[in-house]
């Protein structure tokens, strides 16, 4: 790699947008102050696979923050079945000139195809250099390997978020599923879909929950 600066299916152990404006009027005039755009660059799990519109992460993810009162504009940039090779491809055209911030959650897909994570940190690190290049906030968040390609492979994938965090400077969550780690594995109904991959509405509920607070942390470097 050149030029670095600085559940999935939880079952089995792996574990865009609402936009709100504040304006303050001032004597005679007004001022408009100006929501932070984020982009979320992601796969199925930032897209909202398998849930009403209003269900999925992006959604849920500004209504908290609204809640909390972070005037934010939150992008859906994901796509299902991505891996970090497609979110590379399209960072580029993710990254329009009205993104401040970007939250990067890829490498479940990569995964599940078994792909060398040398390969997986390679891209996620393309998609830092096109970030930092345009000036733009980031927060990455980690996913976690099974156990399935062996203790090597799950210790170099499970790693290479926090090298990056550390190479680039940018922000980490490590773990996407950081909200979903104390549900019973025969509790896990009440979380995820049927799949055994995709969280459900109260899933989601507990990941934002968590997940929250570092794009809250996120906008605010922005700003």
């Amino acid at each position: 790699m050149e030029n670095r600066s600085s559940l999935y299916g939880l079952a089995t152990g792996w574990g865009k947008a609402l936009a709100f404006s504040v304006f303050a009027g001032f004597g005679a005039g007004s001022v408009v102050a100006e929501p932070v755009v984020v982009a979320a660059l992601g796969d199925s799990l930032t897209h909202g696979y398998g849930l009403p519109q209003g269900d999925g992460f992006v959604p849920q993810l500004s209504a908290w923050l609204s809640g909390e009162g972070v005037d934010v504009v939150v992008q859906n940039a994901g796509v299902s079945g991505d891996t970090t090779q497609g979110g590379l491809a399209r960072v580029g055209w993710t990254l329009g000139p009205d993104v401040d911030a970007m939250i990067v959650a890829l490498g479940g897909n990569d995964v599940l195809r078994g792909i060398d994570p040398g390969v997986s940190m390679d891209n996620l690190a393309g998609i830092l250099d096109a970030a930092q290049a345009a000036d733009v906030a980031v927060l990455l968040v980690g996913m976690t390997a099974p156990m399935n390609y062996g203790a090597e492979y799950k210790a170099a994938f499970d790693s290479m978020y926090g090298t990056l965090s550390e190479e680039y400077g940018v922000m980490l969550a490590p773990d996407f599923f950081e909200g979903l780690r104390d549900v019973a594995p025969e509790d896990l109904g009440t979380v995820m879909q049927p799949d055994g991959i995709h969280p459900n509405k109260e899933g989601v509920a507990r990941i934002v929950a968590l997940l929250g607070p570092y794009v809250a942390a996120l906008v605010a470097s922005a700003q």
